[in-house]
């Protein structure tokens, strides 16, 4: 423990060096002075019985003080300053009787706690090499009832700007950056857990390091109206209480230990703390509501060791290691803010320095916090990434298959499709046809069929057949190549009876997919109604018109026969119209014959 206790202070010796730097002959650093105690603003006499001796780093319990410091000085060169680590409640500076500054203190129109560093440049001619005198008046910041003197150091800009620049980048420039990225970075994490409320871990590393920066302001505000004064310590001890408990439940839910009520009781103690404040004033809370947060912060840094210890993880260790740093760093400036003597035993001359380490060891811990965070972020990503990859990896595998499936269904169509078709137009066949040639045949076995009545029916069963071969010759279900070939035979009949047939055809030049059982119907609409001419119409001329318009197929068939007698009744319908009607049915079309004085004409309308 006492190893520990040595590394611990010679690390922190260490900082104190670089901060305070380099011995240089030239400079100044007086440890002794003498002081009154009192109000007053002008500097007291040289010989007022009141001065006594004390060294430096000084603190007087009392609302302001003068302090008289003697030095000697190199003057090879002239440009010399005077260096003050803080002077928090301001005051005033006089070298040798000629006034260097004055530092605004608390008044009733303004509060002032003075956190950076002092830097003046001493008149020049004001000093003397030997037995120059340094008289400060020092005022207690506001809300604090105790005047600290820091130690001075005097000599060259070239020597002191150094210090000046370290301690001033250390108490004032990295708060700043912490106040501004805290807020920034804490924002923008809310935004995310605001999209995704349960990924709890995100919420309370916002609102942290939003906490965190709020309490952080303690070290940027300087001076601030009596108002402004109030609200802004209110929300210091809202905000230090805040990061501590929302700190110990972000352990918990870290560590996976879920406890609503340890949870809720860090929530009630936080709440405590602006009650405090608010019915007892800033000291009461510090000194009855700040001191619970320490047992607070060790069960948070013992819960940390403690998952690390049964996890044994990287992101655990860290943020033991990180909140352990954090709960030391507190417990130090807890000590160095109430001037223990126990540090000052333990570490001479460290809290002469009066530099608080919390502000960055919670910057350390939000860092480790966000990186444990960010990785998570990135590992989610990766696990996403992977997932999809596979996701569309075995979406591309589905759709092979269901393409391959989709088509084996489309070959399984289409075989049935023709199968189904095959038999439509056997089913057809067999019931015309064939039902024609077994009762021409039977007919002829009676002896009741001659020979002009043999020829006629052999022609129609040749006429059936041929029809038929049409239907199904026509590639891709072609209706112009089957008609085609249906006029060129009918054609060189109909001259053959003695009639004079016109074909008039208007359809589109792609192809007219029909079915070939559909088309073998159409067609025997059109042989039945050729054949009634031939059979029944006495005329001398036919015209066949097939036209596509409007996605409607029209089929005409017009003779100019003499058509029946004027007033009588048209000719009744035999089987051969009925055939076609019920084709036409079939087809969910529409069939209309007229008679009229110059023929008839037989009309089939189907959507095409």
């Amino acid at each position: 423990m006492k190893a520990l206790a040595r590394a611990i202070a010679r690390a922190l010796l260490l900082v104190a060096a670089l901060l305070a730097g380099p011995a240089v002959a030239t400079v100044v650093s007086p440890q002794q002075a003498e002081i009154i105690v009192s109000s007053q603003t002008e500097p007291p006499a040289a010989d007022d019985p009141r001065w006594r001796p004390v060294t430096l780093t000084h603190v007087e319990r009392a609302p302001a003080a003068w302090y008289r410091v003697r030095f000697d000085a190199d003057l090879a060169d002239p440009a010399w300053m005077l260096y003050l680590p803080f002077l928090y409640g301001g005051g005033r500076i006089i070298v040798n009787g000629v006034p260097v500054a004055q530092v605004t203190e608390t008044s009733a129109e303004l509060y002032i706690s003075w956190e950076r560093p002092v830097l003046l440049s001493l008149p020049q001619g004001a000093l003397r090499a030997q037995g120059n005198e340094l008289l400060l008046r020092v005022a207690a910041a506001h809300n604090s009832r105790s005047a600290m003197m820091s130690q001075p150091t005097l000599g060259p800009q070239i020597d002191l700007q150094p210090l000046f620049d370290r301690r001033l980048f250390a108490v004032r420039t990295m708060p700043v950056v912490t106040v501004i990225g805290g807020l920034t970075v804490g924002v923008l994490v809310l935004l995310i857990w605001v999209r995704r409320r349960r990924e709890v871990l995100y919420g309370l590393f916002g609102l942290a390091a939003i906490l965190w920066a709020l309490r952080t302001t303690t070290f940027v505000f300087d001076a601030l109206p009596p108002a402004a004064w109030q609200v802004w310590r209110l929300l210091y001890f809202v905000s230090t209480g805040g990061f501590i408990v929302v700190m110990a439940i972000f352990t918990l839910a870290l560590a996976g230990w879920s406890r609503p009520r340890v949870v809720q009781a860090l929530l009630g103690y936080w709440a405590l703390g602006p009650l405090a404040y608010l019915l007892g004033g800033p000291a009461f809370a510090a000194r009855w509501w700040v001191p619970g947060l320490i047992p607070i912060g060790l069960g948070l840094a013992a819960l940390a060791l403690l998952a690390a210890w049964r996890r044994r993880t990287p992101g655990t260790i860290a943020i033991a290691a990180a909140l352990a740093v954090a709960f030391a760093a507190g417990v130090h400036d807890q000590l160095v803010a109430s001037s223990s003597p126990l540090l000052a035993r333990w570490l001479p001359g460290w809290t002469d320095h009066r530099l608080f380490l919390l502000h960055h060891a919670a910057n350390l811990l939000l860092l480790v916090m966000g990186t444990l965070l960010a990785m998570r972020f990135a590992r989610t990503l990766s696990a996403v990434e992977a997932a999809n990859r596979t996701l569309e990896a075995r979406v591309q595998q589905r759709e092979r298959e269901i393409a391959a499936s989709y088509e084996r269904i489309a070959v399984l169509q289409r075989e049935q499709a023709a199968t189904d078709e095959r038999q439509r137009i056997m089913r057809d066949l067999h019931d015309g046809l064939g039902s024609q040639l077994f009762t021409s045949l039977s007919r002829a076995e009676r002896g009741a069929l001659d020979a002009t009545a043999m020829s006629d029916t052999l022609r129609s069963a040749i006429d059936q057949m041929r029809i038929a071969i049409e239907a199904l010759a026509s590639e891709e279900q072609d209706f112009r190549t089957a008609f085609g070939n249906f006029r060129f035979r009918w054609d060189a009949r109909l001259r053959e009876c003695g009639l004079r047939p016109v074909w008039q055809m208007e359809l589109p030049d792609d192809v007219l997919a029909i079915a070939p059982h559909d088309a073998l119907q159409i067609l025997h609409i059109a042989q039945e109604a050729l054949t009634n001419v031939l059979k029944h119409a006495r005329a001398s001329s036919v015209t066949v018109s097939l036209r596509h318009e409007g996605g409607v197929l029209a089929l005409d068939v017009r003779d100019d026969g003499p058509g029946p007698p004027p007033g009588a009744a048209p000719p009744a319908g035999g089987r051969g119209r009925s055939n076609m009607a019920l084709r036409a049915e079939r087809l969910s079309g529409t069939l209309d014959v007229q008679f009229g004085p110059r023929g008839a004409r037989v009309s089939l309308r189907l959507p095409a």
